[in-house]
Parts: structure tokens; C-alpha cells; sequence
């Protein structure tokens, strides 16, 4: 299970954290969505920082497995707040993307709690 959680741990930190990248490159890919939602521009910096935060976290729960533990549930409940975004927008078609995110980082909290 070790290995298991390493592995799923740096694809998850890797994953988010491009998504963190991407946010605060202002990438349209992921720009275009968040003014569809009617997220305030003024929030985009902040969310790419709980983003990028997040997936340091999860590397620095190799090391210090609390802040890997924190960086999860904060992670899981940053996508459950995006998920009800979508919901909220009525974009049922685009809630699928920020669970596929949860879904890492909930793995990486199951595998180092179990470890």
C-alpha cells in the first residue's frame, strides 16, 4: 500500500497542482468556465492558491502525514464547493471535471490513512 500511495499522491499533487498552474495563467480552458459559473475574477487568484496549496500538501504528507491528511479533506471539500458550482450554474454537463480532481485526492486520503 505504500507504493500505492506514493504513486497515487504525486499524480494527484501533479494533476491538481497543473490545475492550480492553469488558474493562475488564466488559461481559457479554464477561465471560460468559471465566468459561465459566474465566479467572481476577483476569486480566481485565491482558488489557484487553495489549489496549488493543496497539492503541495499532498507531497508534504510523505513527510508530515497530517498536512497530507489536511491537504486532502481540504481538497475534497475545494471540489465539493466547485461540484456545487456547477450545480448551482445549472452546468450539469461540466460537474463530472471537479469530481474526476476529487477522486485522486480522495484516493490519496483513503491510502495514506490506511497505510
Amino acid at each position: 500500500m505504500n507504493i500505492a500511495y506514493h504513486i497515487v499522491g504525486v499524480v494527484a499533487a501533479l494533476w491538481i497542482g497543473f490545475s492550480g498552474y492553469s488558474l493562475f495563467a488564466q488559461k481559457e480552458f479554464v477561465v471560460e468556465p468559471l465566468v459561465e459559473y459566474g465566479v467572481p475574477k476577483s476569486w480566481w487568484n485565491w482558488l489557484a492558491l487553495a489549489k496549488s496549496a493543496g497539492a503541495l500538501g499532498l507531497l508534504a504528507g510523505f513527510f508530515v502525514p497530517v498536512l497530507g491528511i489536511a491537504a486532502a479533506v481540504a481538497l475534497i471539500l475545494y471540489f465539493l464547493g466547485a461540484a456545487a458550482t456547477t450545480i448551482r450554474a445549472h452546468s450539469y454537463r461540466t460537474t463530472v471535471f471537479p469530481l474526476l480532481y476529487l477522486a485522486p485526492a480522495a484516493a490519496t486520503l483513503v491510502l495514506q490513512v490506511i497505510r
